[in-house]
Parts: C-alpha cells; sequence; structure tokens
C-alpha cells in the first residue's frame, strides 16, 4: 500500500521514514485531525524531554523507553509517515511564537531525530545523507588500509579492530568543526575522516540550523494564520499546552475542610501554590493573577463554592478589605471562577505549561512558577528554609539552569516525599497534589477517584463519533478563549 501511496506526487513528502521537513505539506485536513495529530506530537516531545534528563540519551534505558513510546496508533507505514510529517508542521506554527518556545521545540526536536537516525541501518544513513544533500561519501577498503595508522590515533574512541569493521565518511572539514574543535577527528587536505558514530554529530548541526531558519520564516508569516480564527486559538492552546488529565471535574468536592489547609500547604502543594498560600496568609490579599493561579488549584483539590467564599473572604478581612467591599469587588470573580457567572464557563486549574509560559509575575505578583520566575539566589534560600538537601539544591538549581523547570518542580517533590524516582512525569499542580497524598497515604479515596474520573473521560472520548470529537475540541477552544477573556475582564481589585 505505500507503492500506491508514494505514486502520487503529493506523498512524495512521505517517501521516507526520516526526515528534514524541508516542504511543508500541501493537503486538507480536519480541525479535529489537526487537533490530534498536533497532542500527539507534543506528547511525543514531553516522553523525549523528560527522558534526556532521566536516562543518557541514547543509552539501553533511554532507548527502550523511547521505544515503548513512539509507536503511534497509525494503521499502517504511509499513514504514520504522514502522521509524523504534518505533526511535525503544525507543532512549527505553535512553537515559533517566542525565543522560549523556539527553542523548546528546537531541542526535543533535534533529540527525537538524534534517536530515529541513530536507529537506521549504516546502508540507510548513507542514502539519508546523499538524500537531503549532504554528499559525504564512505572511504575505500584501500584508503582505509593506507590511513589506518592515522586513523587509530587520531579519531576518537577508535581501535584498529574498530576501523576495519565501520565505516569512515570523508568531509569537508569547516562541516565538521566542532569534531576538529575538540580533536576528535583525522584531518588531511582540508577534509576529516569521520568514523560512523560520529556522523551524527553532522547531521544533528544540519538538522538544527535548517529547522532554526525555518522557525524563523514560521514566525514571519505567522499574522496571515493568526487572522484564521479557527486556527488562532488552537495555536495559542497548544504552545501551552497541557495533555494529560483535565482537574476541572471535581469528584471530591468537600473531602478537605478549610482546617487542614495549612498543614496541606506544607505537605502536599508544590511549590507555586505553597509561594501563594504563604504570601496569602501574610499580607491578607493576592493579586489578580495570584487569584486565578491559587483559587483555580483549590477548587481543583476539592473546596466548594461555598468553602472557597468564605476562604477568601476570611483571610482578605484581615486585612485592608472589609467584607461589604469582598462582597462588591471579589465575591463575584470566585463564583465565576466556579461557572456560576457570566458565561458560566467552568474553569480550568492553570497546567505546568500555562503558569510557566503566560502571564509572568511583576513586582508585587506571588503567582508564576517559582522554578522558572524567581531570581535563582532566592530560589535557592526557599529551599533551603524548607529543608531541601544542600545536594538536592544542587540538583534542582542544575535543572532550572538547563530550562528544564517541571523537572525541577519534580525533583522537589522527590527529595520532599523521600522518594528516588517518581513513577510519574509531572505537568500539572494538582497532579502534584494527588501524587503527593498517594505517596503520604492520605489520599487513596482521593487517587481511585481520580482514577476513576479519568477512566470515564477517556472512555467517553473513544466513544464518541468524530463529529462530536470534532465539537468537543471546539469547546475546548471556547474554553482557551473565555479563560484569556476572564484574565483580561478582571482587572485586580
Amino acid at each position: 500500500s505505500l507503492k500506491k501511496h508514494i505514486a502520487n506526487p503529493q506523498t512524495d513528502l512521505y517517501a521516507h521514514a526520516l526526515q528534514f521537513y524541508g516542504q511543508p505539506p500541501l493537503e486538507n485536513i480536519s480541525l479535529s485531525e489537526f487537533e490530534t495529530f498536533a497532542v500527539d506530537r507534543l506528547k511525543l516531545l514531553k516522553t523525549v524531554e523528560n527522558l534526556g534528563v532521566s536516562y543518557v540519551k541514547l543509552s539501553e534505558q533511554y532507548t527502550k523507553k523511547l521505544e515503548n513510546e513512539k509507536s503511534q496508533n497509525a494503521p499502517n507505514e504511509y499513514e504514520k509517515r504522514r502522521k509524523d510529517y504534518i505533526s511535525h508542521f503544525i507543532l512549527r506554527l505553535a512553537y515559533c511564537q517566542t525565543e522560549d518556545l523556539r527553542r523548546w521545540f528546537i531541542q526535543q526536536e533535534v533529540d527525537l531525530f538524534r534517536y530515529r537516525f541513530s536507529d537506521l541501518q549504516p546502508k540507510q544513513k548513507l542514502e539519508f545523507l546523499h538524500r537531503n544533500n549532504l554528499q559525504y561519501d564512505t572511504i575505500s577498503i584501500e584508503e582505509k588500509k593506507t590511513l589506518l595508522d592515522k586513523l587509530v590515533n587520531s579519531s576518537y574512541g577508535v581501535s584498529g579492530i574498530t576501523v576495519e569493521d565501520q565505516d569512515f565518511y570523508k568531509v569537508p572539514f569547516q562541516d565538521a568543526l566542532d569534531l576538529v574543535r575538540t580533536r576528535k577527528v583525522y584531518l588531511k587536505a582540508g577534509y576529516v575522516y569521520i568514523p560512523h558514530q560520529d556522523i551524527v554529530t553532522i547531521v544533528l548541526n544540519d538538522f538544527r540550523t535548517r529547522l532554526s531558519k525555518a522557525l524563523a520564516l514560521t514566525a514571519r508569516s505567522l499574522p496571515a494564520v493568526h487572522s484564521d480564527e479557527r486556527l488562532q486559538p488552537l495555536l495559542n492552546h497548544l504552545s501551552h499546552a497541557y495533555v494529560g488529565q483535565d482537574y476541572s471535574i471535581q469528584k471530591n468536592v468537600g473531602k478537605i475542610s478549610l482546617e487542614q489547609i495549612d498543614s496541606l500547604s506544607g505537605k502536599s502543594f508544590p511549590l507555586c501554590m505553597r509561594q501563594l498560600h504563604q504570601a496569602l496568609r501574610e499580607n491578607h490579599h493576592l493579586r489578580h493573577g495570584g487569584r486565578m493561579q491559587y483559587g483555580l488549584f483549590l477548587k481543583g483539590i476539592g473546596l466548594s463554592l461555598e468553602q472557597a467564599l468564605q476562604f477568601w473572604r476570611s483571610e482578605f478581612i484581615r486585612g485592608k478589605v472589609d467584607a461589604d467591599k469582598f462582597d462588591k469587588a471579589y465575591a463575584y470573580s470566585i463564583r465565576h471562577m466556579f461557572g456560576k457567572e457570566g458565561k458560566r464557563a467552568d474553569y480550568t486549574p492553570y497546567s505546568c505549561m500555562k503558569v510557566i509560559l503566560s502571564n509572568p509575575p511583576s513586582q508585587g505578583d506571588h503567582h508564576g512558577c517559582p522554578f522558572r520566575h524567581s531570581d535563582p539566589e532566592l530560589l535557592k534560600q526557599k529551599l533551603q528554609f524548607y529543608k531541601v538537601p544542600p545536594s538536592g539544591i544542587s540538583q534542582i538549581m542544575e535543572l532550572v539552569k538547563g530550562m528544564h523547570y517541571q523537572l525541577a518542580c519534580q525533583k522537589y517533590f522527590e527529595l520532599t516525599h523521600n522518594i528516588d524516582d517518581g513513577s510519574f512525569s509531572l505537568n500539572h499542580p494538582n497532579q502534584y497534589f494527588i501524587e503527593s497524598q498517594k505517596a503520604l497515604g492520605g489520599g487513596k479515596d482521593l487517587k481511585k477517584e481520580m482514577d476513576m474520573s479519568q477512566r470515564s473521560q477517556e472512555n467517553s472520548a473513544a466513544r464518541r463519533p468524530a463529529a462530536a470529537r470534532e465539537a468537543a475540541a471546539n469547546t475546548s477552544q471556547d474554553l482557551v478563549e473565555m479563560t484569556e477573556d476572564l484574565d483580561s475582564f478582571f482587572q485586580d481589585g
């Protein structure tokens, strides 16, 4: 079936499993497929990111875990390639918008490419190089014999036996400056002789450069894309996308009493929410960004509307706000969060991506992600104050330096719960809370209910026909737009 498809010139793009993604795809796809492809690719890139920090890249464990993840559910090889190609271009549109997004996208795509390239047979690698105008050739056996001593002495990690067994590529030296700089290869008459395992460095540099240029071009054509009201909210949603469970579906309402919040904030709140709780207790006030982030989180852990009103009122009236002003200026926005005012939308607690990427905190704000938005020195002091051991603090700071903010938070979870290797991939503050309760043994019922709610969501999603799924995709878009409306609608009182 692959041959039949490839006979069509439009589908020449999908003729090969590994791609530099040079030409954009030119075919019509439904909005529902657009969203599914994008979300699946995003999940794959998130997995690549998490594995890259947890394991040595291309180590046996890394490869095995990625092998399990990558099996994209496509009916055949052609569909798999088509999905891979199109989903890459959809995420380009979503991730070309800012420097941070571009950097993240390029890093994950390069890591995914490295894994796929290393998976090819030697002959396939050579074909790939030539197909993409990297006209490097392997040297003949005779030439190899002549240069044997030089290759053994000049090449990193190569012995006489391995020289015979593996291919060497002859490459113009300006294409391999990294290898020349680190003196890992034999250089002669303007050419370097690169052992098979190192050719990947050249290919990755080329891929990175092409992708970087392509994203800059994509960013220039964004105004045209943004004028399409079907796509713009979807792309914004994707770049802040959270691809896990929906914590707005409250199954555990009223399980938590207001008296428990102080102790829970110390034991089971992620750092961002612990910081907001502390600021609220100290100042008896939070500005709009903090009220949104913390208020929706509390709703997600099970506070009912009545409890939320009582919680915020009792804290605010200890400050400069009397009960009358609270009812006039703040109560409405809390009811709004619970879908009881305005558009009656049931707002979703913020995911890590939304907290990290939207609405950065300014002076006097306490919202945001401490790992992303705090000054490193202040973050270090905070972690010391919360009794994180010095070795743990340096691990966290290293992850922060590498811009792996969610993984830094996961490391904070592991250190504060005495767990070696979290069995989950952290991407939502409410997920942090549930996993913490589970680890501390206090959240068995909570966890069971969450699991049941997730299963019922998944089952109902699987049963819905495509048209209904598309309608749901549109609804989720409306939700995103509503959240943006809500943010601009409520100014700080």
